[in-house]
């Protein structure tokens, strides 16, 4: 009889741990597509010519595509097929995957910035003349608008990378709060953390492999396959190369699309984990325990109504139901605290890649390698951190709001740290130093002719950088005087430059294509820096589980799925959207260098002001870390005012019927036993 009484049971677990399994894995592929895509970030940039300001706007049309759906998918889809919701979702992102890779197909071969003619003939022995005259003249006659060329195929390309992001948007709407609220409404309350703790863990993964993914694609030039790589006379380490972006995007793609597959197969509801089937009839179940009672009084009375209602009843009852979603004050306060904390966090990922490149000499590709092998699983074990916490000591909401607290103070304060260690400027000749070795406060064009170029008449909007022996970097062979060049590609040489060697006399006056690497000092303070930074991101990963449970505990259990889409909307318009584009934007006033379109005009940035950027970058995000916890202290105060409020209540109706019917002391007893167990369940 026992053994029979299991089998509804162990069918509903098997059923339950495959949708763990399935989403799990679809956090992993909308994270590894997502973390992709901010690992391209750099490369897009260039390939389209486009300033950061702009590349923060395609950054940012993923959120608007989720802003577009999410509300109704949120509360429409609660009431409808959850896992097959999800299903379409994934095939739509996969699509907009794909999307964005057509301009590759669509566009000519890239172009790179340069100031000289390489030949591709390695045995040749033409020789290269960067400081004559009249290649100087021809190469600023280059720089002149063409005639029709802006509107020439693949100027305006990014827009089908805008719109592909935006696909992938809409397509992620259902995953989080449809998949979160399926597996609450049909898991036990005790392993409700553990298992978000599961998902997020595996989700995180996505990232570091979005993030080795796009590392090892930036070293594999954008064209390979359709040039000859042996005629590229620039590396993985310049800041006009572009690596080949493209081929992710079909690969993440592909992947989102197997993993939305098993949602297909899923029922539309499960029977309660641990109930027998009889007991388990419908999708809504009731509150779990803890919530009843933390949540106020009258929200208990509005138990979920087994029936089937149409669109337009849904539809009726939208507004109402937002109405009483933020009527929650901690609903509300805990919305504006994970506000604030995103706009830091998503200008901290979106442009860390570019922190690292400039600030600490790091290439494009080795800093997506470091973030995806180091800070990425450091978040990882710190999610899984918080999840066994949780379980471990059985902590109530205030346990779970004093542990997110703590981890976010601790985080905040190594952030706040790191503004404080930098390494110097790049050393480039009259744009950071003067062609005497000179620390330059401001720039302009003229800081770049000095008495050692004076008679090469050069462009002065070319970037095409060369690196002499003194760790000098001059902006393109001709402004550095050179007068000769032997080889060819990647080996090309220049020879008898006036400039270089003009500070120690008898050194040698050759330069080398590319720009010169960072002093070794800088790889010391690299390596705390990124010691903090880990460190930093273990703690703050312990944290997200615990806020997590904050905020499903605190909304009535039929707005659940409401509230977390809400939570998306709102998070992810004005926390998602605006910071790519206003972090961007106050970068660009860092440039010191712009690069020049085929077509003339302003291109990407070459070469930012290190020292500006780092307290520009650093102190914005500083700023949101340090308003969030002001926050989180304010939302705990309210969290345990009204859990003493409520528990106050709870305890009046147990003790009401003994305190009429007899004197002898019992309710008091009562009041002190239940006082004691909720100290002892909230208490870390």
């Amino acid at each position: 009889m026992s053994v029979e009484s299991k089998k509804p049971r162990d069918g509903c677990c098997s059923k339950l741990k495959l949708f763990l399994v399935s989403l799990s894995f679809v956090y992993f592929a909308k994270a590894f597509g997502g973390a992709y895509m901010k690992s391209s970030i750099t490369q897009i940039e260039r390939r389209f010519d486009i300033p950061s300001s702009l590349i923060g706007v395609i950054d940012g049309s993923f959120e608007m595509g989720n802003l577009l759906v999410v509300a109704f998918v949120s509360y429409f889809g609660a009431k409808l097929h959850r896992p097959r919701l999800i299903a379409i979702g994934c095939v739509i992102m996969a699509l907009g995957s794909y999307l964005v890779t057509l301009p590759h197909f669509l566009q000519g071969l890239y172009k790179y910035e340069t100031s000289v003619t390489h030949s591709s003939d390695i045995n040749s022995t033409d020789t290269i003349l960067p400081c004559h005259s009249n290649h100087s003249t021809q190469a600023a006659q280059d720089l002149l608008p063409k005639a029709g060329c802006e509107k020439a195929a693949g100027s305006s390309m990014w827009i089908y990378v805008f719109l592909g992001n935006m696909l992938r948007g809409i397509g992620e709407t259902p995953i989080v709060p449809l998949g979160v609220s399926y597996l609450d409404d049909f898991s036990r309350e005790e392993n409700t953390p553990f298992y978000l703790a599961c998902i997020h863990t595996v989700g995180i993964l996505g990232p570091m492999f979005g993030y080795l993914l796009g590392s090892f694609l930036a070293k594999i030039y954008v064209d390979v396959g359709f040039v000859d790589l042996d005629t590229i006379a620039i590396n993985h380490k310049d800041s006009r190369w572009v690596g080949a972006w493209w081929l992710g995007f079909i690969a993440t793609g592909t992947v989102i699309f197997l993993a939305g597959i098993p949602f297909w197969f899923l029922p539309k509801s499960l029977p309660k984990q641990g109930q027998e089937e009889s007991q388990s009839k419908s999708t809504e179940i009731t509150s779990v325990a803890e919530q009843e009672n933390f949540l106020p009084e009258q929200s208990q009375d509005q138990e979920e109504k087994e029936k089937q209602v149409s669109f337009r009843e849904m539809a009726k009852d939208f507004v109402p139901s937002l109405r009483r979603l933020f009527r929650n004050s901690i609903y509300t306060l805990m919305i504006i605290t994970h506000l604030v904390a995103v706009n830091g966090f998503i200008g901290l990922i979106t442009f860390k890649p570019k922190f690292l490149e400039q600030i600490y000499g790091q290439s494009a590709s080795r800093a997506t390698f470091i973030i995806g092998i180091l800070n990425l699983p450091a978040v990882a074990l710190g999610i899984i951190t918080g999840g066994y916490i949780l379980k471990r000591f059985k902590l109530g909401i205030i346990g779970a709001a004093r542990v997110a607290i703590c981890t976010a103070l601790v985080s905040f304060c190594l952030l706040a740290m790191q503004i404080f260690m930098h390494c110097d400027n790049t050393e480039v000749a009259g744009l950071t130093v003067s062609y005497q070795g000179v620390s330059h406060v401001s720039y302009n064009q003229q800081t770049l002719v000095s008495q050692c170029n004076v008679g090469c008449t050069c462009s002065l909007n070319h970037w095409d950088p060369v690196c002499a022996d003194d760790g000098m970097t001059y902006v393109s062979p001709c402004l550095a005087g050179c007068q000769t060049s032997t080889g060819a590609g990647k080996d090309m040489m220049f020879h008898n430059c006036t400039c270089a060697g003009q500070m120690t006399p008898g050194l040698n006056t050759s330069v080398a294509l590319g720009q010169c690497s960072r002093r070794s000092s800088c790889d010391r303070l690299f390596k705390i820096y990124m010691a903090m930074s880990v460190f930093g991101a273990f703690i703050s990963g312990c944290g997200g589980t615990p806020g997590y449970i904050v905020l499903l505990r605190s909304i009535q259990v039929d707005l659940k799925s409401l509230a977390l889409g809400m939570q998306t909307l709102i998070v992810r318009t004005l926390g998602g959207i605006p910071p790519p584009i206003y972090f961007g934007a106050l970068i660009d006033r860092t440039c010191l260098k712009w690069g020049t379109k085929q077509c003339g005009g302003r291109g990407a940035c070459r070469l930012y002001d290190a020292n500006t950027f780092r307290v520009t970058y650093l102190g914005l995000i500083n700023g949101c870390y340090f308003l969030s916890n002001i926050l989180w202290g304010v939302l705990y105060f309210f969290i345990v005012k009204r859990q003493k409020k409520l528990s106050l209540k709870k305890q009046d109706k147990e003790s009401g019927p003994e305190g009429n019917g007899a004197a002898n002391g019992h309710a008091r007893i009562s009041i002190i036993k239940d006082t004691e167990d909720t100290d002892r369940e909230s208490t870390i």
